[in-house]
């Protein structure tokens, strides 16, 4: 059984997406979150080995949930994902603790390629 992932994106469609990419490749995933808030909770309860999450989101943004479990957790690895032209966005996410990030409409292997390295 692959690693233990907790995928967090404010719209089904995506986590959907992200979950058939991840499942047909041996990975677990333990828990799906619809936005920062609920993230860290499900990250709290599920301690899961990776966290892919979303920038922009309601209630709580991706960058502060970042923040929160890498508080909570400082091994924590998570990848960020965002839309096109969110370049600043992204350089706060990695300065809050991301390893790296994905750029939407998903590429399987460039989420695989992310996956893998966040891991290793």
């Amino acid at each position: 059984m692959g690693a233990r992932i907790l995928i967090v994106d404010d719209a089904a469609f995506m986590r959907m997406m992200i979950k058939d990419i991840l499942t047909k490749n041996g990975y677990q995933i333990v828990g799906e979150a619809e936005n920062g808030s609920v993230a860290v909770e499900k990250y709290k309860e599920l301690k899961p080995e990776l966290t892919t999450m979303d920038i922009t989101m309601p209630e709580m943004d991706g960058i502060s949930a970042v923040k929160e479990i890498r508080d909570f957790d400082p091994q924590a690895n998570i990848i960020m994902c965002s839309a096109m032209g969110q370049q600043a966005m992204v350089i706060d996410a990695i300065q809050a603790g991301a390893k790296d990030f994905i750029v939407k409409p998903f590429q399987p292997d460039r989420v695989l390629e992310a996956v893998r390295k966040a891991l290793s």
